[in-house]
């Protein structure tokens, strides 16, 4: 059962790395973030649209990477798309969490369907230098919402 769960991430790590969803640049967006990771290479600029209510009506990125990388900003885009801003900034911590504590666990909260589909990208805490490929993408977002315009992993 394990080894079939392990297969069923890597297809769905494999499917968003190569066919990434929302890969573009946005016509109109409010926010944006380059986003590097020297130790891999991965870059990437995440763009956001935020209307006055704090909703992210639009998110997607562009860059280059690692499967991990361009996977995480793949579902990402897919998952803050119709989030509050305070919601995003929420799932952001959690997933960090989720990538890098051994002992985390989903607290019953909406967002757990969310940590639900990112599960799959959890086993990177197991490699910590992947946790920076995983994290990158939502480094990078958080920096666009906060109007910092570059992060680095370093």
């Amino acid at each position: 059962m394990l080894d079939d769960l392990r297969e069923l991430y890597q297809e769905v790590i494999l499917d968003h790395g190569k066919n990434p969803r929302n890969f573009r640049r946005p016509d109109v967006s409010s926010q944006e973030a380059a986003g590097k990771n020297p130790l891999c290479g991965d870059q990437l600029v995440v763009y956001v649209a935020v209307d006055k209510d704090d909703n992210i009506t639009d998110a997607s990125f562009l860059g280059k990477g690692c499967a991990i990388s361009m996977a995480s900003a793949s579902m990402m885009t897919e998952i803050v798309k119709g989030k509050k801003v305070k919601e995003a900034k929420a799932l952001f911590d959690g997933f960090h969490k989720m990538c890098t504590l051994d002992d985390f666990e989903m607290d019953g909260s909406d967002e757990d369907e969310d940590f639900e589909r990112l599960q799959v990208l959890s086993g990177v805490r197991q490699f910590p230098v992947r946790v920076k490929c995983a994290t990158l993408a939502w480094h990078t977002l958080d920096a666009a919402l906060d109007g910092v315009k570059e992060i680095s992993t370093e």
